[in-house]
């Protein structure tokens, strides 16, 4: 019973394969226009919902690898865009630096700074300029803002430099003008991110007003005169009669750097128009500030003491002379003159004629 089922259905599959070979030899054979026309019959018949599932998935693929293609691109200017502002900074701080190579002319060493000598030590620098390269110690470090240290230690192939915030760092300085001179050196704070530098040895006749520039005196032969230092941000304390000491506000931060001069028989006429540009823009700055900052109150003026005045030859005080008092009333009050006995009894000292009795009717 079941070879008499399966006889009428493997005749059909045996005409119907039949039949696909003869239709198949057929378009073999039929012109090849005649193959196009019949096969886009058969894709807009029959075939159209295998196309159209064909062209989804096509779709989609094409639109998830756009979608990372995009989000790649995305990421990428989303970093850069974020570098920017760094690379943007250190780009002017080249070309603020290859300017004043320019300037300066001959008799300096470009160098780049590595990171710290220790991770705990913030006032030394590690640069990648050494013997070989001809550097030498006390040399002056400098980046376009002005004065950032000395070279201290060389080795073959680099060096460590000693920034102003050292312990050891000493600069003698002058004011722009040249007329104020003195000793700039650190503050002495234990840590070196609030460290700033001191003008110290300042007479106390000589004042400083905020915001003027401190140069390099050229003194001793390391720093070249007219080395930008810093700038005046007040008065740090005082010996009365004796001692003004000011605070500068330093025009380089080492912690800023990545790129620095060795000075290096440089002429000395060329350093203060090389840097003439650095004290401008240290001088706006701090008249900047200084309009920002509200004018501190004026102090109340105090009452003037009780003096005693004393007869010329010495002795017992012989009036005593008193502040005014503005609540009293500006009408004057009669008072009848007393004779002091302390004044009269002293020697020299006339005492003043008493007034007659007056009678009693005028009383």
């Amino acid at each position: 019973m079941a070879r008499s089922l399966e006889r009428p259905e493997s005749r059909r599959d045996t005409w119907l394969f039949a039949l696909c070979l003869g239709l198949s030899t057929l378009a073999l054979f039929l012109p090849a226009r005649w193959g196009q026309q019949i096969a886009a019959g058969l894709r807009s018949t029959a075939l159209a919902p295998l196309v159209w599932l064909q062209d989804r998935g096509a779709e989609g693929r094409t639109s998830r690898a756009r979608f990372r293609a995009v989000s790649a691109q995305r990421d990428s200017m989303a970093q850069l865009a974020f570098a920017l502002p760094d690379v943007k900074a250190e780009n002017d701080r080249l070309r603020a630096l290859l300017r004043l190579g320019e300037r300066i002319g001959t008799g300096f060493i470009a160098a780049e700074v590595l990171r710290q000598t220790l991770p705990t030590e913030g006032r030394t620098l590690l640069l990648d300029k050494g013997a070989a390269d001809g550097v030498k110690p006390f040399s002056p470090v400098t980046s376009p803002e002005g004065l950032v240290g000395m070279i201290r230690d060389v080795d073959e192939h680099t060096s460590i430099a000693m920034t102003w915030a050292h312990p050891e760092f000493r600069v003698s300085a002058v004011s722009e003008d040249g007329v104020i001179a003195g000793i700039a050196a650190p503050t002495a704070v234990g840590d070196a991110s609030r460290t700033m530098l001191e003008f110290r040895a300042i007479t106390y006749r000589d004042t400083l007003p905020e915001g003027t520039v401190v140069v390099a005196s050229g003194l001793g032969g390391v720093y070249p005169r007219g080395l930008p230092v810093g700038t005046v941000a007040g008065v740090e304390r005082e010996q009365t009669g004796w001692e003004r000491v000011y605070r500068l506000r330093p025009l380089a931060q080492p912690s800023a750097v990545s790129q620095v001069l060795i000075l290096q028989g440089a002429d000395p006429l060329r350093i203060p128009p090389a840097f003439a540009e650095a004290a401008r823009a240290a001088k706006a700055a701090a008249a900047a500030k200084g309009s920002t900052t509200p004018p501190a109150p004026a102090p109340a003026p105090a009452a003037p003491e009780s003096t005693t005045a004393l007869p010329p030859t010495g002795g017992a005080p012989a009036a005593t002379v008193r502040p005014a008092d503005s609540s009293q009333t500006a009408r004057p009050r009669r008072q009848r003159p007393r004779v002091d006995s302390a004044a009269s009894a002293a020697p020299g000292v006339t005492p003043p004629a008493q007034a007659p009795p007056r009678p009693d009717s005028a009383r």
